[in-house]
């Protein structure tokens, strides 16, 4: 079979010389766009004198690829299920190569702007691999597949850290886009020429319409959260957008129950174990983010804050990745313990594990070491959490809305991530220390973020223990 035959039965496709070649590309793919996610927050405060740009306009560096990506999930996800998602997934791929490139090549703040929202096209390659996973490979195999590219999630924000710390100490900040360009090249050539098309794939018309009111909808939420600290959350611009918000919403559902082969399937999409595989997601998604800026920052704090450690860049990048390695290590623990357990029960674990490691954050503050371990229980229990939620998934979803239903899966995730940098943020501002000329969270400030996410994780946790067990897909 070669890879470009569409049609063969996925089992003909089962010996393990020819498959872990798959999860290979497939993961690698993965990596390098949740690496590209992370790569510029290291570097972020730097720029606006790199670029002679304020630091409003430099922000749009993360906002553009935010809002792209919000668009681009759900859509990919329904045309993977209708012209494939193989293809679908070269095509994401194949936008952060370009994307990449573009950034790498220039220092004018507008077009790096445009590469980051090219980039941020390439976010819906992680629902899409494991979506192509899921239909290639038999139940045995795709479940440890699935937790590894569902893992590199937070492999990669735990890797960009360090990694993008170093080059900025070293390198220009152009060189963070050329290793994700090569990486990328590599990802795209390798699915190309040795990853098969799944069969399934039902045709069809796209939902323009859907597709327009859904992209306003996710638009008009999104950017009041990524700008809404520096609008002010009283705002005309903020309270009139997440207005706006609400009543796209509103049109878009209204719209997908009039037309007959709809972006979103809202009837499966109503299902008990969909809902509150969903709400998961969006909690983890929450608990995720908040880790990435309740630890690098916090350690980075000078010692005169009552809680940092005045590490540098680097060390505060550093102390993500046990973290980001644990959960890779613990992807193929998770699909293990959801074959004996079910996926309910370990996502449940997942939010249990979760929330104990941001208690204990609230009470060892002592060293660094225990601020990394802490940090790392963190990451265990996120792990086990972003393996369940894709099985949850596969397991509740009719085969043909697979690629679709990981996608609006990941798409609440990273809903999850804004709300968490909107939220945390104006807590951490909302009381701070003053030390020198510089104001800085106090220590209570972060203790309330650590608080709320283990409440999150821990509400999570109550919505895996409704779902059923286990539900064969249609």
């Amino acid at each position: 079979m070669t890879a470009h035959t569409l049609d063969a039965p996925a089992r003909t496709l089962d010996p393990p010389a020819r498959t872990w070649p798959w999860l290979l590309f497939v993961g690698l793919g993965a990596l390098v766009v949740s690496l590209a996610q992370s790569l510029l927050i290291p570097v972020l405060a730097t720029l606006p004198a790199t670029l002679d740009a304020s630091a409003d306009t430099v922000q749009w560096l993360l906002t553009s690829t935010l809002l792209v990506a919000a668009v681009a999930v759900p859509l990919f996800g329904r045309l993977g299920d209708m012209f494939g998602a193989r293809r679908m997934l070269l095509v994401a791929v194949a936008a952060l190569a370009v994307g990449s490139l573009l950034t790498a090549l220039t220092s004018n703040v507008a077009l790096l702007i445009v590469g980051r929202g090219i980039q941020g096209i390439s976010t819906a390659a992680i629902p899409l691999g494991i979506s192509l996973l899921s239909r290639l490979l038999p139940r045995e195999r795709a479940g440890g597949a699935i937790a590894l590219v569902s893992a590199m999630l937070g492999v990669g924000g735990a890797l960009g850290l360090p990694f993008a710390g170093i080059i900025a100490e070293h390198f220009d900040f152009h060189a963070l886009f050329w290793v994700t360009g090569v990486a990328a090249v590599v990802a795209f050539l390798g699915i190309l020429f040795v990853v098969p098309e799944a069969p399934g794939q039902t045709g069809g018309r796209v939902d323009l319409v859907g597709a327009v009111l859904l992209a306003g909808a996710l638009v008009s939420l999104l950017l009041p959260l990524a700008e809404g600290s520096d609008w002010g959350w009283s705002s005309g611009r903020v309270i009139g957008l997440f207005v706006l918000a609400v009543a796209f919403a509103a049109a878009f559902g209204w719209s997908q129950t009039r037309i007959g082969n709809p972006l979103v399937d809202l009837t499966t999409m109503r299902r008990r174990p969909i809902v509150m595989t969903n709400l998961a997601s969006l909690l983890f998604g929450f608990a995720m983010f908040a880790s990435l800026i309740g630890t690098a920052s916090y350690v980075q704090a000078p010692e005169a804050s009552g809680y940092g450690f005045g590490a540098s860049i680097v060390v505060g990048g550093l102390a993500m990745l046990p973290g980001g390695l644990a959960m890779l290590v613990f992807a193929p623990i998770s699909a293990r313990l959801i074959a004996r357990r079910g996926a309910p029960q370990v996502l449940a674990l997942g939010g249990v594990i979760v929330a104990l490691g941001w208690l204990a954050r609230m009470v060892f503050t002592g060293s660094l070491t225990q601020v990394i371990l802490c940090a790392t229980v963190v990451g265990i229990g996120t792990s086990i959490g972003y393996a369940s939620m894709p099985a949850l998934i596969n397991e509740h979803t009719p085969r043909e809305e697979i690629a679709a239903a990981n996608g609006l899966n990941s798409l609440l995730r990273a809903i999850g991530s804004s709300l968490a940098s909107a939220v945390g943020g104006s807590i951490l501002a909302a009381s701070t220390i003053s030390l020198g000329a510089f104001a800085l969270p106090s220590l209570t400030a972060y203790r309330i973020l650590f608080v709320i996410c283990a409440a999150a994780a821990l509400l999570a946790a109550a919505a895996a223990l409704t779902i059923p067990a286990r539900a064969e897909r249609d």
